[in-house]
């Protein structure tokens, strides 16, 4: 197999199946019922590695890989499925920080092309049997499943998990999951399992209740993470980790109670040592010094708010470059922007990509002083030149701004 056949496979994969990270809530298929099949057809290769499930709306994907981080350093063999990817479709599915191996994904998409009639996989479905199958041919000691939308209805939530998390809930794809944030946290709630401990993250105590009283209704452990004290830091910076850390914290106590030894200096390497033992970036990352340059992926309202409020607690000038997709609400965003700030607003060169001129209205309204531009890279080049010593630039707004910008700058070692 060469690169380019490896570069077409996974190119037919996102036009063949419908895929939500480009075309949206069309593209959604809730139900179990079709990765039922497509497990089934599989061998159910699920049921053969042992799991830890975690959900929320922000949080998920440093939660999960602070804890791989964490088993990895323990002598542990970790699966890891995370979406999206930022540069290559093989960052989505990891065993101890390194990609799904491109052969592997070249003949499995071929096996695509001869599933029944009956099951029309979504992209998503498809790369989640593509993880559990990969996972169990490596021979995982645990695999870190990392929900994709919601909880009850998510493709996988067709796993028993050893223990479950539920990082925190926030109101994001309200169209799918529900318009309140009582509603959402039913969906996400719809992970927990019989006999099987859920970990909370989240501070609200509506919240808390119904994960609560799911986790009751189950039989299941509950475990409030907010109630934790530690002075534990991570290599993954951004205030928001703190919470994260605990969530991370009860799961390793969890997973002790099972029999997993894990020592109290495998957990302090394994938080510290997050980016080089998972290769994880994309969160309150520095891509370089001089300039200083962040890049942070939180793209829902609570994100958002979350990375502004770090940006405005830097005394510095700021150069932000920001991008959207077609269903971001961008009339909240602009109530939140950070101050002593200049924008630098770009296209992100996906499908459901929304070009700042459909929006110039709430820009003009906002009274910011602003730039638009066709792409990422544009606004990048223009916000280094306007870049003077003291200042920083930021990138963000959406996965795709993050992972466009990467891919363009980023060394990667292939």
């Amino acid at each position: 197999m060469t690169n380019e056949q490896y570069q077409e496979a996974v190119e037919w994969l996102f036009v063949q199946a419908p895929n939500y990270q480009i075309d949206g809530q069309k593209a959604y298929k809730p139900g179990l019922g079709n990765i039922i099949k497509l497990c089934d057809f599989f061998g159910n290769p699920q049921e053969k590695i042992k799991c830890v499930h975690i959900g929320g709306t922000n949080g998920k994907g440093s939660s999960s890989n602070m804890l791989a981080s964490v088993l990895q350093e323990s002598g542990y063999k970790i699966g890891l499925y995370n979406s999206p990817h930022l540069i290559d479709f093989t960052e989505r599915i990891k065993v101890n920080g390194n990609n799904c191996d491109k052969e592997f994904v070249y003949h499995f998409i071929q096996k695509l092309k001869n599933l029944p009639e009956d099951i029309q996989p979504s992209f998503f479905e498809f790369t989640t049997i593509m993880a559990f199958e990969y996972f169990y041919q490596q021979n995982v000691d645990i695999a870190i499943i990392e929900v994709g939308l919601g909880g009850r209805l998510d493709s996988t939530n067709i796993i028993k998990p050893l223990v479950s998390a539920i990082t925190n809930v926030q109101l994001d794809h309200q169209n799918i999951l529900g318009n309140t944030i009582e509603e959402i946290a039913g969906e996400k709630a719809g992970i927990v399992k019989m006999g099987v401990p859920v970990i909370s993250g989240d501070e609200n105590e509506a919240v808390k209740n119904i994960i609560k009283n799911k986790a009751e209704k189950e039989n299941a452990a509950f475990v409030d993470a907010t109630l934790l004290r530690t002075d534990l830091k991570s290599d993954l910076k951004g205030n928001y980790q703190e919470k994260n850390i605990k969530l991370v914290l009860c799961l390793v106590d969890e997973l002790r109670k099972l029999n997993y030894n894990i020592s109290d200096e495998n957990i302090e390497k394994g938080l510290l040592h997050v980016h080089q033992n998972t290769g994880f970036i994309g969160r309150w990352f520095q891509f370089s010094e001089n300039p200083l340059t962040i890049c942070d992926t939180g793209h829902n309202q609570a994100g958002l708010e979350y990375v502004f409020s770090q940006l405005n607690s830097i005394n510095k000038h700021k150069h932000i470059i920001l991008g959207f997709v077609n269903d971001k609400k961008i009339d909240e965003v602009m109530k939140i922007l950070p101050d002593n700030s200049q924008f630098y607003f770009a296209k992100p060169a996906i499908h459901r990509g929304r070009h700042p001129e459909d929006y110039e209205n709430l820009l003009v309204d906002a009274k910011i002083f602003y730039k638009i531009f066709d792409s990422v890279q544009e606004a990048y080049l223009s916000a280094k030149e306007e870049y003077t010593n003291e200042e920083m630039i930021f990138i963000g707004g959406s996965n795709f701004v993050v992972g466009e910008f990467l891919e363009k700058n980023l060394e990667i070692s292939k």
